[in-house]
């Protein structure tokens, strides 16, 4: 991919991010006091966790662009913390109130897109994990986005989001294949998996070799909540066939992080999804 090829694309999945993040602040207009203290299907996480979340890793992105001394700073601090260090994260922001997490949220994400229109699409950023590219960190962004934004609207009955952005999210879930595995510590199978996806708007999505015995078959949106662990895949519409593609799904994981289980099968089951 040439430079200018890699800058339209990130251009693109910046777009995409700003109309998530915008989807996200609509559903937060006109929340109540109590409705951002209320728990959301994440174990131990309100509303307000979900959105202070966003913002902080926003703003640690911004940071991983424009100063990587500064960020690696503040890594080594929060990984000392423990695995859990997230969670700390969210109990430093608890007693904000409503109005300075949403000022937060509207403040750190305009501010991540101006760092992002401002980087270089070929450098590799430093994050909690691995180093990634600017294109991964941007894609990575709009995933968090609209999974956290699922904890926010499963907590009020509110439908998922189903649109074309839904292609980045499987993208992710689909190259995070061996990384879900070892994430998990087993061994990746060797088999290839063919994943074929019914988009929001009719077209037809697919990763891996046609023909495999190991398949996973169905809409975008169900594979996009499996993937992010917002619903058990017992409780969508996948076909899963073949036994590396059943071993999948159940440990698919398309975030970084500590290893985390999947959803129980009938915690919010088939609420909002595509059949």
């Amino acid at each position: 991919m040439t430079m200018s090829d890699k800058a339209a694309a990130l251009a693109g999945i910046c777009a995409d991010l700003k109309a998530e993040g915008d989807t996200l602040l609509e559903t937060l207009r006109g929340l109540d006091e109590e409705d951002w203290g209320r728990d959301t299907p994440a174990e131990g996480w309100t509303v307000r966790d979900q959105v202070t979340h966003l913002a902080f890793f926003d703003d640690a992105t911004v940071l991983a662009l424009r100063d990587r001394a500064g960020f690696l700073a503040q890594r080594e601090e929060l990984l000392a913390l423990g695995p859990r260090f997230p969670d700390v994260v969210a109990e430093r922001a608890g007693s904000l109130a409503p109005d300075q997490c949403l000022d937060w949220l509207r403040r750190s994400r305009a501010e991540l897109l101006e760092a992002y229109d401002a980087a270089d699409p070929s450098v590799r950023l430093p994050w909690y994990g691995p180093d990634m590219g600017v294109l991964s960190s941007a894609t990575g962004r709009l995933m968090e986005t609209w999974a956290h934004g699922q904890d926010v609207r499963d907590s009020f009955g509110i439908p998922p989001v189903s649109t074309p952005r839904l292609r980045h999210i499987a993208d992710i879930g689909v190259r995070t294949y061996a990384f879900s595995f070892q994430l998990h510590g087993r061994d990746v199978p060797t088999a290839p998996v063919r994943v074929e996806l019914a988009g929001p708007d009719g077209s037809e999505w697919a990763w891996g070799p046609e023909g495999a015995d190991d398949v996973v078959v169905g809409s975008a949106l169900d594979f996009c909540l499996v993937v992010t662990q917002r619903r058990n895949v017992l409780d969508t519409g996948l076909t899963v066939s073949g036994p590396a593609a059943q071993a999948w799904m159940q440990v698919a994981q398309a975030f970084a992080g500590r290893p985390t289980e999947p959803r129980p099968a009938g915690h919010l089951a088939t609420q909002g999804v595509a059949r």
